[in-house]
């Protein structure tokens, strides 16, 4: 039995009565999100360019790759190119999907497909009234220091 308790612009929240492998019957609270794509911009072989969002939910500006909600019915392919161009004003050549990860399997659905993207090239920045960023190009050893050192704390990131 599921039971909608919410259903917002970017996910529902439902009440479900779910059998578990052991036999056990529990409720469950679960997040049922459509998805999302996520992109490494890589100028070159040793340059990334991420962003610097604000994110009210983790309390300010955390460092981030480019990402973003799947529409209805969007391959996600076609989701990291919109976003990156969206987010950081490029378009991409060429994408390979490196992985796809359940962000909180415990109490969501949602899987972020994760892609390089290669092959950079201008294009037209279009930030949402809620998006508030700055675009930052880095080495990528740079990037990966500020992985083990915890200046970078996104999970897909």
């Amino acid at each position: 039995m599921n039971k909608n308790i919410y259903k917002g612009r970017v996910v529902t929240l439902n009440l479900e009565t779910v059998t578990l492998p052991n036999g056990a019957t529990v409720e469950l609270e679960i997040i049922r999100h459509p998805g999302a794509a996520a992109i490494v911009p890589l100028k070159d072989e040793r340059t990334v360019v991420l962003i610097r969002q604000y994110r009210h939910a983790a309390g300010g500006f955390i460092y981030e790759i480019p990402a973003g909600k799947l529409h209805p019915g969007e391959d996600p392919r076609a989701c990291a190119a919109r976003e990156l161009e969206e987010e950081i004003g490029y378009r991409v050549s060429s994408l390979e999907l490196l992985t796809s990860i359940f962000t909180a399997p415990g109490f969501a659905d949602e899987v972020i497909h994760i892609y390089q993207g290669t092959g950079l090239t201008p294009g037209t920045q279009h930030l949402s009234p809620d998006e508030v960023l700055d675009v930052i190009e880095l080495s990528l050893d740079r990037a990966i220091a500020m992985i083990h050192d915890g200046t970078i704390r996104d999970g897909k990131t």
